[in-house]
Parts: C-alpha cells; structure tokens; sequence
C-alpha cells in the first residue's frame, strides 16, 4: 500500500512542502509514498509551487484505513478524520511531541529547529539522497517563512545552514529578495473571505480542558490589516461560538517584529497572566511575539492551568 504524507489541518508552506519532499524522498528509499494535504494551499503556497514547478498534493479529507507519515504535527486535535484507524509509520516534525499514539515502531525525526524543511534537508543528507533542484527551491522557501526569514525566535543556526546550502542547489542568488517577494504575496488580503484570512494560519489547541483557537496572519507592514481588522474580529467572533473558550488572531507586522493580538475569550484576564499586558478593548499588542508556537502557545497553556 502506497504510505500517505499529510501536515496538519489549514496547511502552510511548511506543511505542503514537507509532504511533497517526505514522499519524494521516500519513494526514492524504496517506500511507496505519495504527497496529501488537508487543504488547498495558502496564496503564500501557490506562489512557492508555481515559483519552482511543483503540484499541489491531492486533498484527502478521511485516512482511515491509509498507511501515514506525519510532517508538522503530531497532535490529534491537527490530525484528519480516520487518524485513529490509521497506521502511522513516522512523524516529521518541529513542534512538541503531541499526543499521537502508535500500535508499531515509527521512525521519527522531530528537531527544536525552526521549520520542518530544516529536519528534511537533513534527512536527504542521511541517507545519501540527491534533493531535486524544485523540491530545494520549495524548502528553501518553507523555512523562509517559518522562521520570518530568520527573524522569528524559533530560527536557529541549522535552518540558516540549511537555506544557504539549498540556495545553491535551488540556484537561488538572492534569498531575502525571494523571502519578500513571497511575504508580500503573504500579506495580500484583496479579494480574500475573512474566514480564508483567519484560516489561513490557524490552529486549535486543548488547554487544560478549554478548546482555544490560535490564528495568526504575518503581513509586511500592520496598515495592511486596517481594512480587515473589524471583519477579522466579527469572524474570531462567530468561530469562537462554535464551542471554543477563546479563540486569539495574532496580526504580526514582520518589520516592527511584534504582534497585536484580537481576543474573544471567555475570560479575557488569561491575556494579561499569559503575557503580563493589559488589553485594551479587543486587542493587545506584544512587543517582540513572532512565533505562536514559541511564544504564545506555551504562555497560554500555563495561563490556562
């Protein structure tokens, strides 16, 4: 049976990528595998595939019964319908260790780096693999925008190693020219839904017992937003009363390097004994925060407890 190579739910650049390069290189080890996604891809993911010549995987909405590999997850609350009746044979990752379970041994390669892709490029080194100059391009560009081209406090000493070493095999002269041309694609918001905008970045997560929804959209300058902004909050609004606690929308400006954050919680003080900030009125703005999943999600989680 052919292995399927999925990332979480709202798939990001990362997350489409890794499965792309996951079952490239597995194929080419031997193990039937192909790419799968959870969604269509971002503005950002379009612009990366098109860029260097690469298919958007299949969208595959039920795994029950499939053969996986995770990439950028390993949390159940990111995972797709079926996950349960599903065989997982290895995790890709960069976050925490979730609370995924197997029946069998898996091979998993889960780094504090700042992006899959980082984990995968060494991956292809170990085991003596040739990475495809396309694929080189589109991991390349997945740690570009995990790590905010290298301002985000996640980034590390190998994603850098890693851009520069597939820059060279991509054939990319200029990494922060293509890291901006693809932020601003980022943070185009012409023509999009507020639900795609919200989702276009977001995540649940179990705190302590409370479903709190985290979203974040990384534009080039804030006064992109201001538009939107009102929009933005009356969708938090409705996506929170689908039996959420909260539900958080991190608008974070790459340039200034902090975030404002639009909350509709049930108990809004969480904001202020996560991160030692009062809000005002709706929305909070963290000096600093880049990374949700450095910087928010652990504040939050001990908030919550």
């Amino acid at each position: 049976m052919t292995a399927l190579v999925m990332g979480h739910m709202n798939p990001d650049t990362d997350s489409i990528i890794s499965a792309i390069a996951v079952a490239d290189l597995n194929n080419k080890r031997g193990i039937s595998a192909k790419a799968g996604a959870q969604g269509e891809p971002t503005p950002e993911t379009k612009f990366v595939l098109e860029k260097f010549g690469l298919t958007a995987p299949e969208v595959v909405t039920d795994v029950a019964g499939k053969k996986m590999y995770l990439v950028d997850y390993s949390d159940l609350a990111q995972a797709p319908k079926g996950i349960g009746e599903a065989e997982i044979l290895g995790i890709v990752d960069h976050h925490k260790l979730g609370d995924v379970t197997t029946s069998n041994p898996l091979e998993i390669w889960t780094w504090p780096v700042g992006c899959s892709c980082t984990v995968i490029k060494s991956m292809y080194d170990f085991y003596g693999v040739e990475i495809p100059k396309n694929i080189a391009g589109g991991l390349l560009c997945a740690i570009l925008s995990d790590t905010v081209m290298f301002k985000s406090p996640t980034c590390t000493e190998a994603d850098k190693k890693a851009v520069e070493a597939l820059a060279k095999i991509a054939g990319v002269s200029d990494v922060m020219a293509l890291g901006m041309e693809m932020f601003k694609v980022k943070s185009a918001v012409e023509g999009a839904s507020m639900k795609d905008l919200v989702f276009r970045d977001y995540k649940d997560f179990d705190m302590n017992g409370n479903k709190v929804g985290i979203g974040q959209l990384e534009v080039v300058d804030l006064s992109i937003l201001d538009k939107v902004k009102d929009g933005l909050y009356e969708e938090i609004t409705r996506v929170k009363g689908e039996g959420r606690h909260s539900v958080f929308l991190l608008l974070t400006d790459i340039m200034k390097e902090g975030s404002e954050m639009l909350i509709v919680s049930d108990d809004p003080a969480v904001v202020e004994k996560a991160f030692g900030k009062k809000p005002e009125g709706k929305s909070v703005w963290l000096d600093g925060v880049m990374s949700r999943k450095k910087q928010v999600v652990p504040n939050f989680e001990k908030a919550f407890k």
